[in-house]
């Protein structure tokens, strides 16, 4: 046996071991080592280890629902090569201004007719305007009154901003990492992952949760796919909410013609979030329309307890609603309601340990 092979093989086991901690003993300092040795499990291992953690957390049989709507579609002056509303790319995406409140109200009755229990709010910009930013306030006040949960993505913010959409009651700020550090400058030249960084801050300081996570399947590496979840496990609170995308390949975009990710890999993935992030919601995000009945099983498994839900995400399509519950109704889950805070969630990691 090779002195490398050993080293494996040790630091395999030792990541095999201590699937029982207790309960919100919850780390910021895993090393790329520790992080790596989760990825190379074999996938029992790794399925068993974040489903008993999943279990210390959250009920097993409940996935929470989010609608997600694009309120501004297209013509977003950044370059990420994933994106179909870059207005760098020709996708043949219709370019819409902003919606009236009106109609994003109307949207989000009917999400919360659905079954949502969150209503996530998208904008194709850099960083909101000052002349549209009190429309967006006043989304944030309605759909909230209306009983949902409300989440924005529109891009950098400043702490001002961050403090008005607080204050307007938005409950979760979405920024994604997209990918590890090392890899973002293939992706995107006009956002940097400091400035990334930077927004999830000026959203902690404001008192709002943290939707963030990232994109797999951009032809980054496994070490890639390591650099990210530690990025994001390393914060100095876990993100609320982290979704794990897979690629959705769009034509006209950079990245139209990448290989796919194998499944397990995605899979592998999400287990390995769950075991970071073990009081985080993980969300099944893009990608899911691709997805066979089994594969998506498999990521509930290891520890997926979220998903968007409806006809699309921002402007890729998702499985039909009918589909969702089907698939559901075989697993034996149901949807969450509203999602609990980290105290109640801790007041009830107990007797998910436990039973």
């Amino acid at each position: 046996m090779t002195v490398t092979t050993a080293t494996r093989e040790t630091s395999q086991q030792a990541a095999r071991t201590d699937v029982a901690a207790a309960p919100m003993d919850l780390r910021h300092d895993w090393s790329r080592d520790e992080i790596k040795a989760l990825f190379e499990l074999p996938l029992m291992d790794l399925l068993f280890r974040a489903q008993t953690v999943h279990r210390q957390y959250f009920d097993p049989n409940r996935i929470q629902m989010s609608t997600l709507l694009s309120i501004k579609t297209g013509a977003c002056p950044e370059d990420c090569k994933y994106c179909p509303q870059s207005g760098h790319y020709n996708t043949g995406l219709k370019k819409e201004k902003l919606l009236e409140v009106e109609k994003v109200v109307t949207q989000a009755k009917a999400a919360l007719d659905s079954g949502a229990s969150r209503f996530c709010m998208g904008a194709a910009w850099k960083n909101p305007s000052e002349k549209d930013f009190p429309y967006v306030l006043e989304m944030v006040r309605q759909v909230r009154g209306l009983g949902l949960e409300t989440c924005m993505t529109l891009g950098a913010l400043t702490p001002e901003q961050a403090k008005e959409l607080a204050e307007a009651g938005l409950d979760y700020y979405n920024h994604n990492l997209d990918t590890s550090p090392e890899y973002y400058g293939e992706i995107i030249s006009t956002r940097t992952y400091q400035g990334r960084l930077d927004t999830l801050s000026h959203v902690r300081e404001a008192g709002m949760k943290v939707c963030s996570g990232g994109i797999v399947g951009m032809g980054e590496t496994a070490a890639d796919r390591v650099g990210l979840l530690q990025q994001l496990a390393n914060m100095p609170m876990h993100p609320d909410s982290v979704p794990i995308n897979n690629l959705v390949k769009v034509k006209g975009t950079p990245l139209a013609d990448v290989a796919d990710l194998d499944p397990f890999d995605f899979v592998r993935t999400i287990a390995v979030a769950r075991i970071l992030m073990p009081a985080s919601y993980v969300r099944l995000s893009a990608g899911r329309q691709e997805m066979n009945e089994q594969t998506q099983a498999l990521c509930f498994m290891a520890g997926a307890n979220s998903i968007f839900y409806g006809e699309k995400l921002l402007t890729t399509p998702l499985p039909e609603e009918s589909q969702d519950l089907a698939l559901f109704r075989k697993l034996g889950l149901q949807p969450e309601g509203v999602c609990k805070d980290r105290a109640e969630r801790a007041q009830q990691a107990l007797y998910y340990s436990a039973s």
